[in-house]
């Protein structure tokens, strides 16, 4: 038990309610404060742990026989007296018990919170220092994170990325902005594309070509909580000295005219 207010709060005011109670009692018949040193060995074990708490149960059993022997002394009331003694020694160390487990689950708890805020915020940062861009959805398919490559990528906003985004308002924010290479007519099908891709979580590799000249490889990952880790890749080394054919192929998987079923997923999804 470390030395502090807080480890001898308890046991100090149990002795001063005792010595109160045997002083009061002299002139004005009160209770036995029994229920007052419970009440206090809670505090003592919420505050300091189980050592000052059954250091106050200690503290209050004594209080208490020695309130008995000042009012009755040595009489008829002896046998009742320490059933009462009894009585509150269970209570007190029961009380003691518990409460100080209790807080030493809570502090536990308050640690375990803490390593684990810490380990995010570490991971955050590394995140935020590596040129992929990395988007991590709920089950919703709202953005729970987005690391800086994705926002300079596709110049989202620090106030729209970090008001947890659903996936479709990024994509629309991409579009707006003009960061697709891509023709304004085609846009929409690219866009319900990638919905469905991230919806059933396909984590087939796909090339995205931005206007700046940057090419990104798009991978969708499902999670096991049903959410969505959205990686983006830059391969602008390894695609642009192909980029004629490259962009052709491309363009040709992105049209599809026939599967016109992937507007309707990207209605669904608005």
């Amino acid at each position: 038990m470390r030395f502090g207010w807080r480890a001898i709060s308890g046991p100090v005011l149990t002795a001063a309610l005792a010595l109160l109670a045997m002083v009061f009692d002299r002139f004005v018949p009160i209770p036995s404060p029994a229920p007052l040193f419970v009440c206090i060995v809670a505090l003592a074990g919420s505050l300091s742990g189980f050592a000052s708490a059954l250091t106050s149960a200690a503290a209050a059993v004594i209080g208490t026989a020695l309130f008995f022997l000042n009012r009755h002394g040595v009489s008829d009331h002896a046998t009742a007296d320490l059933v009462r003694l009894g009585l509150l020694a269970m209570a007190a160390a029961g009380t003691a018990g518990i409460t100080g487990l209790m807080r030493e689950r809570l502090l536990g708890t308050f640690a375990a919170e803490r390593q684990s805020h810490a380990t995010a915020a570490r991971l955050s940062a590394a995140l935020d220092q590596v040129d992929i861009g990395i988007v991590l959805l709920d089950a919703e398919t709202r953005a729970e994170f987005i690391n800086r490559a994705f926002r300079d990528y596709f110049a989202v906003p620090d106030d729209i990325a970090d008001g947890k985004p659903p996936f479709i308002a990024l994509m629309y924010h991409s579009r707006d902005t003009g960061a697709f290479e891509l023709p304004e007519d085609e846009l929409g099908t690219f866009i319900a594309q990638r919905m469905e891709m991230v919806r059933i979580g396909d984590a087939t590799p796909i090339n995205i070509a931005l206007r700046n000249g940057e090419v990104l490889r798009f991978v969708c990952a499902a999670l096991p909580d049903g959410g969505r880790m959205l990686s983006y890749t830059p391969v602008t080394d390894l695609v642009r000295h192909t980029d004629a054919p490259s962009r052709a192929d491309y363009y040709r998987s992105l049209r599809d005219p026939a599967n016109r079923r992937l507007i309707r997923y990207l209605r669904v999804a608005e």
